[in-house]
């Protein structure tokens, strides 16, 4: 088991989460058109496959040999923790949010499942700079397996992959692509997470670089996520900041560079003054107020229905202040019991950890998510912006999601476990020449 080798085994991890789903999927025979239709009835999506929960028993396999082997080495080769504050955040928000739920909520709840991600997270939490590219690499390549498989069924299986009854698109009568993610606004997700992994860790062969990001970007669109897009944009303009800001600088001050600094400052003026002719027009309230008098505006003005899933958490939150109702919210039994069947989350992060959690758990998501922004910051030249990227794409998600949730290992984890291996392996290179050394590799992979 013991192994000197700085592969391991843990790259494998987040590529059987992703195998996983997209099997799921796969065998579930949904028809992506009524899925919505069908969990807002209570008839959900279907039962899974009988082959589905033996899969994830290997799955779990896995991930427990490669957490012994990660743990296992790094006790015997004697190395050091690469982020002691990062590792303590993480047990806290775990401790909070999962074990004193599991055992003190109003619903307490003991599963094995909730070892998982304790276990995992603190093997990830003590990746090298090697396991971090390698995660990286099969992160990514995962994902263009993924979106691949997903746009090649689109003439074989239209129904399981296409949502032909959505009509709330930029485009009238263009259908949303879900691929193999369990809803498009998932697919949106990974695509979003497989551009920022080709933006730092392209393929040595241009023309496969340039294949997947022509596959990631027009999966990206045709999944129809705004969410998503304005994520994928804020992430990748701080990816550009990182690693040119300073040049960028650098040429506006330059006077060598003139024409560069002029084009700037024209730009900037062009922008001004359109949105400043726009304000005082008046254009821009006959706008606003044609556009909340559509059904998307009045589902904007209600957050897509939110409000009303926020206002029962915060009802569960008052009935249990201290460690909140426990981690079986938002299961079958309870979305029956307040007519709310669609409701399989708060929308919020915070207002599902606040709800399912409580004031203690909301505290630990609190402490936890500053560490994440503090040590994303740091470590963010490092990464080649990566991590405050991740970091970005989380924050936003956590607005209508709950990305950082630690009940069990889900589709939502990967992503999470990408920030926390950027952040680790950045912390753990002592010298700043050898983290100036690693850190090109994230412009050049395998």
């Amino acid at each position: 088991m013991i192994r000197r080798s700085p592969a391991g085994y843990l790259h494998w991890i987040i590529a059987a989460m992703i195998a996983l789903g997209a099997i799921d999927v796969l065998l579930s025979g949904r028809d992506l058109s009524t899925l919505f239709l069908d969990l807002a009835s209570g008839a959900g999506s279907g039962s899974r496959h009988a082959i589905t929960p033996w899969l994830q028993r290997l799955v779990s396999v896995l991930l427990m040999i490669a957490v012994a082997e990660r743990i296992a080495n790094h006790i015997m080769l004697h190395r050091r923790m690469p982020s002691a504050l990062l590792t303590a955040a993480y047990v806290t928000y775990w401790l909070c949010t999962v074990a004193a739920t599991a055992l003190l909520s109003a619903h307490p709840q003991v599963s094995h499942e909730y070892l998982y991600t304790i276990a995992i997270g603190g093997a990830v939490l003590l990746a090298t700079a090697a396991e971090r590219d390698r995660i990286l690499d099969t992160a990514r390549d995962a994902l263009v397996i993924l979106l691949a498989a997903g746009a090649l069924l689109i003439p074989v299986n239209p129904s399981l992959v296409m949502d032909a009854s959505y009509t709330q698109g930029l485009i009238p009568g263009l259908p949303r692509h879900g691929g193999l993610a369990p809803h498009p606004v998932a697919l949106g997700m990974f695509a979003q997470i497989c551009l920022l992994l080709l933006q730092n860790r392209p393929y040595r062969n241009r023309w496969l670089t340039a294949g997947a990001w022509i596959l990631g970007l027009g999966v990206l669109f045709m999944a129809q996520s705004k969410t998503a897009w304005i994520a994928f944009f804020l992430c990748s303009a701080c990816v550009l900041i990182v690693r040119n800001g300073a040049g960028f600088w650098r040429r506006m001050g330059d006077p060598r560079e003139g024409a560069f600094a002029v084009a700037v400052c024209l730009g900037i003026i062009v922008v001004v003054t359109l949105v400043g002719a726009l304000l005082i027009s008046g254009e821009a309230g006959s706008l606003a107020d044609g556009f909340l008098s559509t059904d998307q505006g009045a589902q904007l003005m209600s957050m897509t229905g939110r409000d009303r899933i926020w206002e029962v958490a915060m009802e569960e939150w008052r009935a249990s202040p201290v460690f909140g109702y426990g981690p079986l919210l938002w299961d079958d039994a309870f979305r029956a019991s307040i007519g709310m069947p669609n409701a399989t989350n708060a929308h919020n992060q915070f207002m599902d950890t606040l709800a399912r959690s409580g004031t203690v758990g909301a505290f630990g998501l609190v402490f936890y998510a500053a560490v994440l922004l503090v040590l994303s910051i740091r470590y963010a030249p490092d990464t080649g912006g990566l991590s405050l990227a991740l970091f970005i794409a989380l924050a936003l998600r956590s607005m209508t999601e709950v990305p950082l949730l630690l009940l069990g290992y889900g589709y939502e984890l990967f992503s999470h476990l990408l920030l926390l291996v950027s952040i680790a392996a950045a912390a753990g290179l002592r010298k700043p020449q050898i983290a100036t050394r690693h850190s090109h590799l994230y412009q050049g992979a395998l």
